[in-house]
């Protein structure tokens, strides 16, 4: 397990488990004190990339930095990594192109791209002092249409969408964000080890709802990921689902699955 994700993994199930209204409970922080990770994605206005792919980028691109040599202990990423996943992970996805989008890349992150498609998540810090190169960039107002993705790629995570709950792309990018910093958080170090070697790529889906129900770790989030190598992402529910939904579940690959067993 990674020592930089030692957080998350600790209090993953305690998260599940905690009455709705409490996972929109802030009274505990100041305002001053909140941190987030910045999630850049690109979209040209003449070439806008495929839904599916930008998703994937962003959630390899959000595992990327944590993951990081600079994220660790004594790297120059240690202290605002530390004190982010000490805290609430907020994550705020942002759409940029052109010059807007050349500035993110001067700023400390990672780039990742599938596809054609490119997102850039950056080392958060706190959300009073964010860069005025990613301030002005807007949260929302863009949308993608669904798209055809193709066969789930050999023995990678996959990443499923609540086919319940409609999620902007903006939305869906912090969700899928979240799912593969959990998922690492509690896999051995051979496993993590093989993930980092695949660019940690993933296939998003979104599931029949029987199959989303079929792998719901319902009140058992240790059975499911024992049995069943399933996580669950439980928003807090500041923006557009309402608290304590869960957005994404993750699966980490059995050695052979089809596309059928995983998504329908």
């Amino acid at each position: 397990m990674s020592s930089v994700l030692d957080p998350l993994g600790t209090r993953y199930a305690y998260w599940l488990g905690l009455p709705p209204e409490d996972t929109s409970d802030t009274s505990d922080e100041l305002p001053e004190e909140v941190r987030a990770m910045p999630v850049v994605l690109r979209i040209e206005r003449a070439e806008p990339p495929g839904r599916t792919p930008l998703l994937e980028a962003a959630a390899a691109a959000a595992l990327a930095v944590c993951l990081d040599e600079r994220a660790e202990p004594d790297g120059e990423w240690a202290e605002p990594m530390h004190a982010w996943l000490d805290n609430r992970i907020r994550k705020v996805a942002r759409r940029a192109r052109g010059a807007h989008w050349a500035a993110v890349q001067e700023l400390p992150g990672i780039t990742v791209e599938v596809d054609g498609a490119e997102a850039r998540a950056l080392v958060p810090g706190l959300v009073t002092e964010t860069p005025k190169e990613v301030s002005r960039l807007q949260i929302s107002g863009s949308e993608l249409p669904p798209d055809e993705p193709g066969p789930i790629p050999d023995g990678v995570p996959l990443l499923l969408l609540n086919p319940q709950v409609p999620m902007t792309v903006g939305k869906g990018a912090a969700q899928v964000g979240h799912a593969t910093m959990i998922l690492a958080a509690l896999l051995d170090d051979a496993q993590l080890a093989g993930w980092a070697a695949q660019g940690y790529r993933t296939a998003v889906r979104t599931p029949s709802v029987a199959r989303w129900k079929e792998l719901h770790p319902g009140d058992d989030p240790e059975g499911a990921w024992r049995r069943d190598r399933v996580i669950a992402v439980r928003d807090a529910g500041f923006t557009e689902v309402d608290p304590g939904t869960i957005t994404v579940l993750a699966q980490f690959p059995p050695t052979h699955w089809t596309p059928e067993q995983a998504t329908s």
